[in-house]
């Protein structure tokens, strides 16, 4: 019996030796066999790039205006629902008139008092029966009359409260039944016109000295046209194009920068007024320089640097001086000269002396 145990027991020992197929990989082994990482990679070029900066923004409505109450008395309506479009001129707000109205048609009534009253002076002037400063007295009072009319008129047409401006209203900010007026025009609504937007955006000062030195000594060209696009928060381009309308003649001291200004149509009512957005404004053109992608570009310790893949497509980390934007991409000033393979994706994988498997990177 235990004759028949040692000889079933010896293939296993066999098996588990240091021939067999289970003994654990040694240096050299399967981890040395894995295929390097694939990374995507362009060539760096040389050539006119337009630059681009991308600047902080936020949308604003072309005109707003206020919806003020600008007589006293008691909501009886609202003629409008929040948030809609509203055409200038359109009622928004009733009032009680009925005050106004009455105190319209007294004036109405004083004002054929003093007419007839007129009427009478004037026929007795000629026969002397009056003098002339009565006449006078009579005409001055007809006239007082009169202006007193037309603001009863007024105050009663005012009772009805209309929209200044075309464009989209927000919500009612009194309700039917509200006293509104006394002491002060209450603020009933406010109006926001829509389209077009404008677009305020600020610019360090300090870039433009250099872009204006760079103008200067003809290491830069003007771009013509300065278009003005504009990216969402999302990050999604906005499909619509703009103009720029204004910049500023004085710097913010506390901010170093200068205010700008530009014109967006809004058809689709994408652009709301406070919503941030970033301005990409084209600026100049440099006519041989290097652009690579925003996510080329890493930052560490020693500062920003690239990853090129090198001979035996091995990877090389490369110190890069970083310029302006130019649309989505960063212009190298320093650290590259042309013709580089540069990975600009997977990067996690490429571990800089160690072997890659480089692959044309996809058209954005």
């Amino acid at each position: 019996m235990k004759r028949f145990a040692l000889i079933f027991a010896l293939p296993l020992f066999t098996a588990c030796g240091p021939g067999g197929k289970d003994a654990p990989p040694g240096p050299g082994g399967a981890a040395a066999n894995m295929p390097p990482p694939e990374v995507e990679v362009v060539e760096v070029g040389r050539g006119a790039v337009t630059l681009t900066p991308e600047l902080p923004g936020r949308v604003a409505a072309v005109r707003t205006a206020q919806v003020r109450a600008r007589v006293e008395g008691i909501v009886e309506k609202q003629l409008f629902k929040d948030g809609s479009d509203v055409r200038a001129g359109q009622p928004l707000f009733q009032l009680d008139n009925r005050t106004y109205r009455t105190a319209a048609q007294a004036a109405e009534a004083e004002v054929e008092v003093k007419r007839l009253n007129l009427k009478r002076v004037e026929s007795l002037l000629p026969i002397k029966a009056v003098s002339q400063q009565e006449a006078d007295a009579a005409r001055a009072a007809l006239k007082q009359a009169e202006a007193q009319l037309a603001r009863a008129k007024l105050d009663l047409e005012n009772t009805t409260v209309p929209a200044a401006i075309s464009g989209r209203i927000g919500r009612a900010l009194v309700t039917e039944g509200a006293l509104v007026g006394r002491g002060e025009a209450t603020l009933l609504a406010t109006i926001e016109q829509l389209e077009p937007v404008h677009v305020l955006f600020t610019q360090p000062n300090a870039d433009v000295l250099r872009l204006k030195a760079a103008l200067a000594a003809g290491k830069l060209k003007s771009a013509e046209g300065r278009s003005v696009e504009l990216v969402l928060e999302n990050g999604q381009p906005y499909p619509h194009k703009g103009r720029l309308t204004f910049s500023d003649m004085s710097v913010d001291p506390g901010t170093g920068a200068i205010t700008l200004k530009a014109e967006f149509p809004n058809p689709e009512r994408l652009l709301l007024p406070g919503t941030f957005v970033r301005v990409r404004l084209a600026q100049a053109v440099a006519p041989d320089a290097i652009a690579v992608p925003q996510r080329a570009v890493l930052s560490g310790a020693q500062g920003q640097f690239v990853l090129l893949v090198g001979p035996e497509n091995k990877v090389m980390p490369r110190p890069v001086k970083v310029g302006a934007m130019a649309g989505n991409r960063f212009v190298i000033e320093d650290g590259l000269a042309g013709g580089e393979r540069l990975i600009v994706s997977g990067q996690q994988k490429a571990k800089p002396g160690a072997p890659v498997k480089p692959v044309a990177a996809k058209a954005n």
